[in-house]
């Protein structure tokens, strides 16, 4: 064969000329063990504190040890699927989730991707978001004023919660906490009228971590059934998923919540329990072998909820000077967190830690629910603190001596099963008591709107049903609501437009309570 040194010279250089000299550089390790959901590994020198990392077969990880000669990281799919010896490939990023309206009507699972068969979400890279963001600074907030109605008597009247807030809700299970925020959600239908483009609407993120599956879908079938699901984003870490899935749950829809918030609009926020997002965490710190605490939690267990909670905020109105990571002020997020306690114990471990980081807590008393007091609230150690700065005028006033009156009836109620010999002031208190229990029983699933709570509770705090059956306070109050809407509906405006009650509105709600009373017969 005839070479020709020509010819080679002048290929070659058309060879040089055309490459392009891109290079790739990529972190990749190697698995040294893996099981129980947690793998070790080796030859990620460069990798981040809560990195996303690649193994083979297409399941993910996060980073969360990071140790001199390896890296723990916890597993989140099959970990079948992850073999000893297989290489791993860290991606450079910090886990992130999707945000952004397509999110909303849809259920998701802790890492954004979504569960209910209904596609894919559209959304870009700019849409995702690190699950792990800093709390606003104190000069970033505002004081919370604005009322957050949940539609549920008890609360609204005695522990009213603010926009920015945050609030605990506890209980032993079967005490109605999942329903109680359900009501919440569903109620948020009046600030918008369900419609997400609105900006008054309030957005709801419902995070359910290690609950049953079946109890998740139950959910998700109530507020389709309320017409509550377009304004809301499901996040299920059912107790089917890795432990790592169920504590990471909480932080991915914080995220989401966050997207909104930054620009100002209003979100409440649902974490449905905290108790079992530290059962989950538990293990999985357990299985990195990190070292145990008190009841085998780890040290940072306070840490894990605190800097969750800390999240939820009100933005002040300025808070685009002062950060330009939010791209517009006075957005809030209102968290409702819940934690389950055994035996109605509010001292143990969980409980004391995450009533300390709240803004106060609402209590539900297995024996009041037993007895068919629902909403099973406990008036006497649920407390708000921020309290009537995020109250309606009206309601602040006609409410303000409820909490009183039920506290006397509750304490006179155990001494008048030992005698019938009381004087007529302590029959007075007995009487009024049991007809305010009445009037702050309501059903599942149906919200009472704020103006028809506040008329209610005037019926019963100025004395007008004392005389009425306690049987009948449930029938009276649909009549007399009926009444006012056909009759008075000037008083329902002039409180919604006004915020307040005059003395010529109490008049009219005197006198409707009057014909109520009469038509009962």
């Amino acid at each position: 064969m005839d070479l020709r040194p020509a010819e080679v010279t002048s290929i070659l250089e058309k060879e040089i000329e055309s490459y392009g000299g891109d290079s790739n550089m990529q972190s990749v390790g190697t698995v040294l063990t893996v099981g129980d959901g947690v793998a070790r590994v080796w030859g990620l020198g460069d990798c981040m504190m809560n990195e996303l990392l690649e193994f083979e077969g297409g399941v993910r990880g996060v980073a969360l040890n990071l140790e001199e000669d390896n890296v723990g990281c916890v597993l989140l799919g099959d970990a079948a699927k992850v073999k000893e010896g297989g290489t791993v490939k860290g991606t450079g990023r910090i886990i992130s989730v999707p945000t952004g309206d397509s999110l909303l009507g849809r259920v998701v699972n802790a890492l954004g991707d979504p569960v209910d068969g209904r596609g894919a979400l559209a959304v870009t890279e700019s849409d995702y978001l690190p699950i792990e963001q800093p709390a606003p600074s104190v000069v970033e907030r505002q004081p919370v004023t604005e009322p957050m109605q949940t539609g549920i008597k008890a609360i609204d009247a005695m522990i009213p919660i603010g926009r920015g807030q945050r609030e605990l809700i506890i209980g032993d299970r079967q005490t109605g906490k999942t329903a109680l925020m359900i009501d919440a959600i569903i109620n948020q239908k009046l600030t918008g009228g369900g419609d997400p483009s609105n900006p008054e609407q309030v957005l709801c993120v419902y995070v359910a971590m290690g609950q049953k599956q079946s109890t998740v879908v139950d959910v998700v079938n109530r507020l389709e059934a309320a017409g509550a699901m377009p304004y809301t984003i499901v996040v299920s870490a059912s107790a089917m998923d890795e432990a790592s899935m169920q504590y990471l749950g909480a932080y991915a829809g914080c995220t989401m919540a966050e997207r909104f918030r930054d620009e100002g609009r209003h979100v409440l926020i649902m974490y449905d329990d905290l108790y079992k997002q530290a059962l989950a965490y538990r293990q999985v710190m357990l299985l990195l072998r990190r070292p145990p605490g008190r009841e085998a939690f780890p040290g940072d267990v306070f840490n894990l909820h605190s800097r969750l909670l800390e999240r939820a905020a009100k933005l002040a109105d300025n808070a685009p000077e002062i950060n330009p990571r939010y791209k517009k002020g006075g957005g809030s997020i209102t968290a409702l967190p819940v934690v389950e306690t055994q035996e109605g114990d509010v001292s143990a471990y969980i409980p004391t830690n995450v009533i300390s980081i709240t803004d106060g807590q609402i209590f539900l008393e297995s024996d009041l629910f037993n007895s068919g007091v629902r909403p099973a609230v406990n008036a006497g150690i649920s407390v708000s603190r921020v309290g009537g700065a995020a109250q309606l005028p009206a309601m602040k006033k006609i409410a303000g001596g409820l909490r009183l009156e039920l506290a006397q009836y509750r304490s006179l109620q155990a001494f008048a099963q030992f005698g019938s010999d009381l004087d007529k002031a302590t029959q007075q208190i007995l009487t009024r008591g049991e007809r305010l229990v009445e009037i702050l029983k309501q059903g599942q699933y149906v919200p009472v709107a704020v103006e028809d709570q506040i008329m209610v509770i005037y019926a019963g705090t100025s004395g007008a049903l004392d005389k009425l059956a306690a049987s009948r306070v449930v029938e009276f109050e649909k009549a007399y609501l009926e009444l006012i809407h056909d009759s008075f509906p000037e008083v329902p405006a002039e409180i919604l437009d006004t915020k307040k009650l005059s003395d010529e509105g109490k008049a009219k709600l005197d006198d409707a309570a009057k014909r109520t009373i009469e038509l009962l017969g």
